[in-house]
């Protein structure tokens, strides 16, 4: 028991109390939001009729519908909803594609700069062949009694071009082990070219390609790096390398010719490698000329 302004109340006393003061304050919010605008007075109970809310219950029917339901999308609502999601769908479709272009961009970029390597090509072809040289007053010289008279400007001329830089498909160095060679070669077969080492003709295969590399050095100057191939065997390996692999020919023949034998230096339809240098030791009015085919 409880008192209440005097009185004694029981607990359906104070309930009745409570639930009257809810209810007053229920209709104090209800004149607040008719005054205000907020709701339709039509809403509002109309009598004094309505039963009192009862404390836990989930339903209140006091409540106008205006505040206890969501008002629905409409169609501006809708349109707005629609327009952003078409926008996100255009703002993929603008970002895929720029990727895509970027990528081929960079595609055609990389296939520009991958240019192929050019073979360099002799201005006219050869008249005698490499290594040719006599001694004049002790001293080495370039044999020109080799070259025919009316040639022999042209091919002095041909000495003063500039060779091509060299590439990494290009030999290096030579070795063949049956005569202790190993020896770094060189771009160009001229003078000066075989003055340090083995000299590449220009226009010739690179090694392990298909056609004739032709290779040439000086038997009895410079290093005397040809000296013993007379000595070669068939079967007897030569490794030419590069800057990026080694290749292994084997000697298929040797042959004495004569210095105007340039179809040696012709290209053929296999891998094959051709070594020249002058023949004999001492006298040089020949060429010795080996040809070996890639061991694959």
């Amino acid at each position: 028991m409880q008192q209440y302004k005097g009185q004694r109340l029981t607990e359906n006393d104070l309930r009745f109390h409570l639930l009257q003061q809810m209810r007053l304050r229920r209709r104090q919010q209800y004149q607040h939001f008719m005054d205000t605008g907020t709701i339709d007075t039509g809403s509002l109970p109309t009598h004094n009729t309505t039963p009192l809310p009862v404390i836990g219950d989930t339903q209140d029917n006091d409540y106008p519908k205006t505040l206890t339901q969501k008002k629905k999308p409409g169609w501006y609502d809708r349109f707005l909803l629609m327009v952003e999601g078409l926008a996100v769908i255009a703002l993929l479709f603008v970002v895929f594609n720029g990727f895509s272009l970027v990528q081929t961009l960079n595609r055609e970029i990389s296939s520009a700069l991958q240019q192929p390597t050019l073979t360099p090509t002799p201005l006219i072809a050869p008249v005698v062949l490499p290594a040719g040289h006599t001694f004049s007053g002790g001293a080495p010289v370039p044999n020109e009694a080799e070259i025919p008279e009316h040639l022999r400007p042209i091919v002095q001329a041909m000495a003063a071009i500039p060779l091509p830089t060299q590439s990494p498909q290009q030999p290096i160095r030579i070795q063949i082990p049956a005569i202790d060679v190993d020896a770094p070669v060189v771009q160009g077969d001229g003078w000066e070219q075989l003055k340090k080492g083995v000299g590449q003709h220009i226009g010739s295969a690179n090694p392990g390609s298909d056609g004739n590399l032709v290779l040439s050095a000086h038997n009895d100057i410079y290093g005397e790096i040809f000296r013993d191939l007379d000595q070669l065997q068939e079967g007897d390996v030569i490794r030419v390398f590069t800057s990026q692999s080694s290749y292994e020919y084997i000697v298929l023949q040797t042959q004495v010719v004569e210095p105007t034998r340039v179809d040696v230096l012709n290209q053929t339809a296999d891998p094959i490698t051709t070594l020249i240098s002058c023949y004999p030791y001492g006298i040089n009015n020949q060429r010795i000329v080996i040809t070996a085919k890639l061991r694959k």
